[in-house]
């Protein structure tokens, strides 16, 4: 089983618009609603892929509801831990030509939540899969990736981590199977900027040198590369699409090398499935449907056990 983490959650609110002017009233040209958080991304595009995945994290409010129920409709069995006070977030995404985000504060988790995800996470089994992904409300410790990874550590469970700077660097030690950094991110670890594909594969043997098992770096329209345990090298240059959303493509890349190496065992099909995954998530308005992802694919995909 496949298990995802988010610990702030979100229904996102995302609007296109004409013209956004600050101070005066501005109208929708369309609007949707979607279930939001990494983790639960990572989950949706599993489900779009076939993959069976339980999304695990904290909700609360009338809006806790909606988007356990909209998780739920995609597919995705959920066990969320109900917090008494406050609502879950709801994040405002404009487009109205270029992006403007507005990300809600989220509810307080409290010690008894979080005890009670730890004994959520206790349950996991050998060969099991984690995925810890984004960003660590100011409600809960800094450190809370390290903890739930010391607490894992030993037992055979294979853990995903899409995190930046010291949340990332800090359970290195604990040899996660999947990093994905970004371009930019990846520097930022080492206090450099990369401007070479020889550079980020460097930097990303050096995180492999820091326990990473496999490191996947995104780099948008650039493309990625994958630097696997075995000191295995993959690029690969984006399919051509028109961009049209930013949200979730490193998230539906995640669940796409998943796949593929779940369905495979191979690190060159996972990673090729990964890109797939978030290039067509980009080329559309949310995450991508199958259809969508073995369109860019372009290969059978029974080879992908797809």
């Amino acid at each position: 089983m496949i298990y995802t983490v988010t610990f702030n959650p979100s229904l996102d609110y995302v609007i296109q618009t004409e013209k956004l002017t600050p101070g005066e009233i501005s109208r929708t040209a369309g609007e949707h609603i979607y279930p939001g958080g990494k983790g639960n991304n990572v989950s949706v595009m599993l489900s779009n892929l076939g993959r069976k995945s339980r999304a695990l994290g904290f909700v609360a409010g009338f809006t806790g509801d909606a988007l356990e129920q909209m998780l739920n409709d995609c597919g995705c069995d959920t066990d969320f831990i109900r917090l008494g006070q406050g609502f879950t977030r709801i994040n405002v995404k404009i487009n109205d030509g270029q992006e403007t985000e507005i990300n809600g504060q989220g509810p307080s988790i409290t010690e008894e939540a979080l005890q009670e995800l730890y004994g959520r996470l206790d349950r996991l089994e050998a060969d099991d899969f984690l995925v810890l992904a984004g960003s660590i409300p100011d409600t809960m410790p800094p450190d809370i990736y390290e903890k739930i990874m010391a607490r894992l550590d030993g037992r055979g469970i294979h853990i995903a981590v899409d995190a930046t700077k010291e949340l990332l660097l800090n359970v290195l030690k604990y040899h996660p199977f999947l990093i994905k950094p970004n371009n930019h991110e990846l520097g930022e670890m080492f206090g450099t900027v990369l401007e070479t594909e020889e550079e980020m594969i460097r930097h990303a043997g050096m995180l492999q040198e820091k326990g990473a098992r496999n490191v996947l770096v995104s780099m948008a329209g650039d493309g990625a590369i994958l630097v696997t345990e075995d000191k295995t090298i993959c690029r690969s240059q984006p399919p051509k699409g028109e961009v049209k959303n930013s949200v979730g493509a490193g998230d539906s890349m995640v669940a796409g090398f998943l796949t593929g190496w779940l369905n495979t065992g191979i690190y060159e099909k996972a990673f090729k499935l990964g890109i797939a995954a978030g290039s067509a998530t980009a080329f559309t308005s949310w995450l991508a449907g199958k259809e969508e992802i073995v369109e860019l694919l372009g290969e059978e995909p029974s080879e992908y056990g797809l």
